[in-house]
């Protein structure tokens, strides 16, 4: 594990009063490039982005889903931690079930055909790396989260 990341749960272990064995899903950013990374960090900071959707497909294995109640800790595109979130709410569903009540916790998108769009071309990236190809009836993982701690 990274020392600054390592460090910061630490520190968020120590304030929370939580015990020290207490683990974290994962440290991650946010999209698959510096820009969009960066800029849905801040989304999460200013309260705006309270979800993210992921594909199913992705997991090579369903335990590896996030779980409600898990932590993780949302980085920069330079890995440098910002904040930890906690898994509140998980679903699974198909693409095309995707309504925009829900895309609109991701507070990135002003309609739904902009979240589709925006999604497929990123699935569309995603399903290379973790060879899976994207369908409009591809599960997807929608996962709700609040801010436990920010960095001072």
């Amino acid at each position: 594990m990274d020392h600054e990341v390592s460090t910061f749960w630490q520190k968020y272990l120590k304030e929370a009063k939580l015990a020290k064995t207490t683990n974290f899903y994962e440290a991650f950013h946010f999209c698959d490039d510096q820009t969009s990374a960066d800029e849905l960090l801040k989304l999460v900071l200013m309260g705006k982005k309270t979800a993210t959707t992921s594909s199913y497909l992705a997991y090579k294995n369903s335990d590896e889903l996030p779980k409600v109640g898990c932590y993780s800790i949302v980085t920069d595109y330079l890995g440098k931690p910002f904040c930890i979130i906690q898994t509140s709410s998980i679903k699974i569903m198909k693409f095309s079930e995707m309504t925009f009540d829900l895309a609109k916790l991701e507070g990135e998108d002003d309609d739904l055909t902009s979240w589709q769009q925006n999604h497929f071309a990123y699935f569309k990236r995603d399903g290379i790396i973790c060879d899976y190809q994207f369908s409009w009836e591809m599960p997807i993982v929608f996962e709700e989260f609040v801010v436990v701690y920010k960095s001072d």
